[in-house]
């Protein structure tokens, strides 16, 4: 999408959802400084326009970690996504699957992996946090498994949650929270009757043996803070990476030293990421984090980013900037909000476009075409 698209898009979702959910997806930590620096940078990155090239074919397709992949995008996890249109996790896997990129599916998912992993090949990629109970996690590890998922990632960036105000004034936690969310949820008779009524159940999938009985949106909030893991350590990694036979990507990067201790406990794929600005609100950017990254482990992983792109030129970009792949978050939640499994599908399609036209119009006919080279430094 353009970045007007990107505007309409959002003004969308914000007329169709909840308040609550609406301000989840939209909100960052704090002030939200890092969120807004995360657009700023991507969009301060200009590229050099190149003429007298033969663009007749652009190329989009790549393989990562073995998978090939129509255009170098993966739709990334989201938290609660099946509340945002109809079972709503597999219907941005269907999308996913129809425009041949992977999908992400969040511990914390509405639909339980199970039910996203029916919907056939190619397995969805699962992502998992750290918590306290390690056998539960690995219980996790070990049905993702089962069900044919061969690529884990571990987000690490969140060993605490980050103070997101918005959540608190929307009403998704704090006091009179469910009276709040309800009321909220009566405004939006279409949301409501669609995914309120016919979405059920509205557990969260993947933790509802954790949860038990509590399935209730204040429970989940709880249940959060209480077990994602402060301990955790690059010893806790080595063992996860000791127990998962497949391919292991590290998500929340945005240190040089980490990224070499990364690479030196045999992840296969690091996101430079800081959660979209919804973690630390002062961190760095990806934009301007991602060069160093990319450097610092050369050609040893695979190197992706997420945070602040709005447009397949902002895909570009961070190609430009060393990634080889890009993971997306409220771009895909807010057109599934409004489209269900066929807005995803068109904002795939005006991704793929745009990127198309961003390439012919620097001199890139391939994605190997797009390095540093494209980067204007003036």
């Amino acid at each position: 999408m353009s970045n007007l698209n990107w505007i309409e898009q959002r003004r969308a979702a914000r007329a169709r959802l909840p308040r609550f959910l609406f301000d989840y997806a939209d909100g960052g930590a704090g002030s939200e400084a890092t969120m807004a620096r995360n657009l700023a940078d991507l969009e301060a990155v200009t590229l050099r326009q190149r003429v007298l090239c033969d663009v007749s074919e652009i190329r989009l397709d790549t393989v990562l970690l073995g998978r090939p992949m129509s255009m170098p995008v993966v739709l990334g996890p989201i938290g609660m996504a099946g509340m945002y249109a109809r079972r709503g996790e597999v219907q941005a896997k269907d999308a996913a699957d129809g425009h041949g990129v992977p999908f992400c599916l969040s511990t914390v998912s509405v639909c339980p992996l199970g039910e996203v992993a029916a919907q056939g090949a190619p397995d969805p990629w699962f992502q998992l946090y750290v918590m306290k109970d390690r056998g539960f996690l690995k219980s996790l590890m070990d049905e993702a498994w089962a069900l044919g998922v061969t690529t884990l990632v571990l987000t690490v960036d969140m060993p605490v949650p980050g103070i997101r105000q918005r959540d608190t004034r929307s009403g998704l936690s704090g006091r009179g929270a469910p009276t709040r969310r309800l009321l909220q949820a009566l405004a939006r008779p279409r949301w409501a009757f669609d995914v309120g009524l016919w979405g059920r159940p509205h557990t969260l999938g993947n933790i509802a043996p954790a949860l038990g009985g509590r399935s209730g949106l204040s429970d989940f909030m709880g249940w959060i803070g209480q077990n994602f893991d402060p301990t955790i350590t690059w010893g806790d990694l080595e063992a996860i990476r000791s127990d998962w036979k497949g391919s292991l990507i590290l998500k929340g990067v945005l240190d040089v030293q980490n990224a070499r201790q990364a690479v030196d406990v045999g992840v296969d794929a690091i996101v430079v990421s800081n959660h979209g600005g919804r973690q630390l609100d002062g961190a760095i950017s990806t934009a301007r984090a991602l060069p160093s990254v990319v450097e610092a482990v050369g050609d040893r992983v695979s190197v992706m980013a997420d945070s602040g792109v709005r447009s397949g030129t902002d895909i570009v970009r961070m190609l430009a900037l060393g990634a080889q792949a890009v993971w997306l978050g409220r771009l895909w939640v807010f057109a599934l909000a409004t489209g269900g499994a066929a807005g995803v599908s068109l904002m795939l399609k005006t991704l793929r476009q745009e990127m198309a036209v961003a390439m012919a119009l620097t001199g890139c006919a391939s994605l190997e075409d797009v390095t540093s080279e494209v980067l204007d430094p003036r």
